[in-house]
C-alpha cells in the first residue's frame, strides 16, 4: 500500500485504496491503490482495457467501486455522486452544447451554481482567455476547428475552478501537429493554474511528454508509478519495457550468452551501437553480440536497424543519421554488424502476465 501521509502533511489529492471494479465476469479494475499529489500532472497510461478510464470514472463519481475506498483531499467521496465532487471532466468528444455560444458554454457550470450573470461573464471570458480564444465568445461550437473545440471545453471546466481536473483522451481526436501543439498548452495550462491534473491516455509519448509521474496499467492493474525518466530507464516489468518506448527482450540462452548471467533483460534500442564486425572491443563494461542486418529503415532523422544476431535474438537499433545518408542505409541489409552497448543498459525486468 502507498504510504500513508505523515503527521502534519497534507493529504494527497486523489488517493485509491484497494479499489476494485467488476463488470459481470470483468475484473476492470483489480486491488487499484493510487496517491496523486495536490498540484500534480498525472497520467493513466495503458492499452485498450487496461482500466484506466474505469480508474477515472470512479474518481469522478459516474462508477461506484465493487469494493474498496475513493478518498479526495483526505476525505472519503466513495458513495458520493459526481456533483457533490471538486472535480471536473474533460471528455475527448467535447460534449458541447451546439445550440450554444461559446461563452454560455464555458458559463454553463456557473449558471448551474447559480452564480450572477455578470460573474458568468467575466470568469467565461477570463477563462476564454486562459486557452488564448479571446473574442471567440459569440461563435457556435460548429464554427470553431477540433483545437479550438477541445480549449473550449478545457475552459468550460477550469471556470469553476475544480481541485481535480479529470482528461479522458481529451488530445484523441485531433492530428498530430495539433496534437502536439495542444500538449504543450496543457502542460502550460497546468503549471499556471496549479490544477492537479489526472489525463488517460494509450499514448506513450504524450503521457511522457507531459506527466509529473505516470501509472502504466495492465489487466485492470497498476505495473508501475514514476515519473516519465524511471519508467523509461528503470521499467519495473517486461509488460512496462515494451508498452513505455520499444525494448529490445533478452530472456532464456540469449540473455546467458549476451549478458552473462540467467534473467530477463531489458534493452533500449536507441543505446545500441551498430559497428563493423572487426577488431577487438572493450568487453570489460560493455555487452555485445554480433549478427547480420536483416532490414534497416530510414526515417529521415534516424535508420531503425533490425538484426539477427548469433546468440538467436532479433534486435532493433535506432541510431541518429549524424553522418549516415539514405543510401547508405539501404546498403545495410545482409551485412555482418557488431552490437554494442554498456551494460548499465541490461535492465532487470520481470513478467507479471
Amino acid at each position: 500500500m502507498p504510504a500513508q501521509p505523515q503527521k502534519g502533511q497534507p493529504a494527497a489529492a486523489i488517493a485509491l485504496r484497494a479499489v476494485h471494479k467488476v463488470f459481470g465476469d470483468v475484473r476492470a479494475v483489480d486491488g487499484v491503490e493510487l496517491d496523486v499529489a495536490e498540484g500534480e500532472f498525472f497520467s493513466l497510461l495503458g492499452p485498450s482495457g487496461s482500466g484506466k478510464t474505469t480508474v477515472l470514472r470512479l474518481v469522478a463519481g459516474f462508477e461506484t467501486p465493487t469494493s474498496g475506498a475513493v478518498l479526495l483531499d483526505g476525505a472519503d467521496v466513495t458513495r458520493h455522486a459526481p456533483f457533490e465532487r471538486d472535480v471536473t471532466t474533460v471528455f475527448q468528444d467535447y460534449a458541447l452544447f451546439p445550440h450554444m455560444s461559446v461563452e454560455q458554454n464555458v458559463a454553463y457550470g456557473l449558471k448551474v451554481r447559480s452564480a450572477s450573470r455578470r460573474e458568468q461573464a467575466e470568469r467565461a471570458r477570463a477563462a476564454l482567455a486562459s486557452v488564448r480564444l479571446e473574442g471567440f465568445g459569440g461563435r457556435r461550437p460548429g464554427q470553431l476547428s477540433g483545437g479550438q473545440r477541445q480549449r473550449v471545453a478545457l475552459a468550460r471546466a477550469l471556470v469553476v475552478r475544480p481541485r481535480v481536473l479529470l482528461l479522458d483522451e481529451p488530445l484523441g481526436a485531433l492530428d498530430l501537429k495539433l496534437r502536439e501543439q495542444m500538449q504543450t498548452e496543457l502542460k502550460e495550462l497546468q503549471r499556471v493554474s496549479g490544477i492537479t491534473f489526472v489525463l488517460v491516455t494509450h499514448d506513450q509519448a504524450e503521457a511522457l511528454a507531459l506527466s509529473d509521474r505516470v501509472a502504466v496499467m495492465n489487466a485492470g492493474r497498476v505495473e508501475q508509478v514514476g515519473t516519465p525518466g524511471e519508467l523509461y530507464e528503470t521499467p519495473a516489468s517486461a509488460f512496462v519495457a515494451s508498452f513505455v518506448g520499444t525494448s529490445n527482450t533478452l530472456t532464456g540462452a540469449a540473455a546467458e550468452l549476451i549478458v552473462g548471467k540467467a534473467g530477463t533483460f531489458g534493452v533500449r534500442p536507441e543505446k545500441i551501437r551498430v559497428l563493423p564486425d572487426e577488431g577487438e572491443h572493450d568487453r570489460a563494461h560493455h555487452s555485445e553480440v554480433r549478427g547480420t542486418v536483416a532490414d534497416a529503415v530510414y526515417l529521415g532523422d534516424s535508420t531503425r536497424v533490425v538484426v539477427d544476431t548469433d546468440a538467436g535474438a532479433r534486435f532493433v537499433v535506432v541510431r541518429q543519421n549524424l553522418d549516415t545518408t539514405a543510401a547508405d542505409a539501404l546498403a545495410l541489409p545482409g551485412s555482418r554488424v557488431l552490437l554494442r552497448w554498456h551494460r548499465r543498459h541490461n535492465v532487470p525486468l520481470h513478467n507479471t502476465t
